[in-house]
């Protein structure tokens, strides 16, 4: 679990094929915060995608990503020298800074444009219809490991899907969202809490229509 506080911008130092059938990849990537303390087995949020370290080395750790993380996130573009978005696991003990994170991507966006302002960038992202019902404005969405609030969302049925999100300089120096040009590509998560009342809400309809009584707990 993570917060989507982005601790360290961290660099790929390489991407190694790996498995029976070169699907996987080995990621090794410089990040001296996050490894400093990394052990085997250990979760590290790299652009918002939660990954295992298998090694360490010095200021650098390495993992495994499977062709499901690969086929469902940004991770199988990156190459030598691109930079990432890098956060631990969250701890118990300490404050929620961002919003629940579980690392598990739900898809990609474009940028469509970039739109500077006094003293903040407004970013607007293409994303996919089946994503649109879980971003709503004030809402939080993870882009690239990076707890955000929406500032603003297309129109139901629109047709362009979109959402924007306003980046204070903060934000903008200690994460890759700052230097991202208008056609990238960002991993995104949304909001956990949204896809399990939809998910609810959907056996409940499924239950009710069959005749099922609804369960209760005592």
């Amino acid at each position: 679990m993570f917060t989507g506080i982005v601790e360290e911008l961290g660099e790929v130092i390489s991407v190694e094929p790996a498995g029976a059938n070169g699907e996987a990849v080995l990621l090794t990537l410089r990040g001296p915060l996050v490894s400093s303390d990394a052990k085997h087995g250990d979760s590290i949020s790299v652009n918002g995608v939660c990954l295992t370290v298998v090694d360490r080395g010095e200021g650098t750790f390495t993992a495994d990503v499977m062709k499901e993380s690969l086929d469902r996130s940004s991770l199988g573009a990156l190459t030598p020298g691109s930079p990432v978005n890098l956060e631990r696991a969250a701890r118990t003990d300490s404050r929620l800074g961002g919003h629940i994170v579980q690392g598990h991507v739900d898809g990609t966006a474009t940028l469509l444009s970039r739109n500077p302002g006094d003293n903040w960038d407004v970013l607007r992202f293409g994303m996919p219809p089946e994503l649109s019902p879980y971003v709503v404005e004030k809402g939080s969405v993870t882009v690239d490991g990076t707890s955000l609030t929406v500032s603003a969302v297309s129109a139901p049925g629109a047709e362009e899907e979109y959402f924007e999100v306003s980046l204070i300089p903060a934000t903008l120096e200690a994460t890759t969202l700052g230097g991202l040009e208008v056609g990238a590509t960002v991993n995104v998560e949304v909001d956990v809490i949204a896809k399990y009342v939809e998910r609810i809400t959907a056996v409940a309809r499924a239950r009710s229509s069959d005749g099922a009584p609804a369960r209760t707990r005592a």
